[in-house]
């Protein structure tokens, strides 16, 4: 079994969109008002409007039910991190080893953490 998409549910498409294409570097499949695919290797990540998400948690660790959480996967996280700083970015955790894989962790422009992991040589 295999993921096949996962589904970001953002508060303003245009913003979004800015982000996953222009920032994170995704390839932009289809755009549309109120859903958005972008061409990965593997699976489709897709981004759909939404009312925004009531959190009791500043706390970007904790997401609360009904957001996800993306994991990314890079050939060179030093060069995507430098990007992401350059970008401004708002990184949560730098580039280090978590059970034996090279990890970083951001936020995109609503808050959700994105997880960055380095493609294993």
């Amino acid at each position: 079994m295999r993921v096949n998409y996962a589904i970001v549910f953002v508060s303003d498409m245009k913003r979004a969109v800015s982000f996953y294409r222009d920032v994170l570097g995704i390839p932009l499949r289809f755009e549309s008002p109120g859903w958005t695919e972008f061409a990965t290797d593997g699976a489709t990540l897709a981004l759909h409007t939404s009312e925004a998400v009531d959190s009791k948690s500043d706390d970007p660790q904790r997401a609360p039910a009904g957001r996800c959480r993306p994991g990314l996967s890079v050939p060179d996280l030093a060069a995507f991190h430098e990007r992401m700083v350059e970008n401004n970015v708002v990184c949560i955790q730098a580039p280090n080893e978590v059970f034996g894989a090279r990890v970083a962790q951001y936020l995109d422009p609503d808050g959700l953490t994105i997880s960055v992991g380095e493609e294993r040589k």
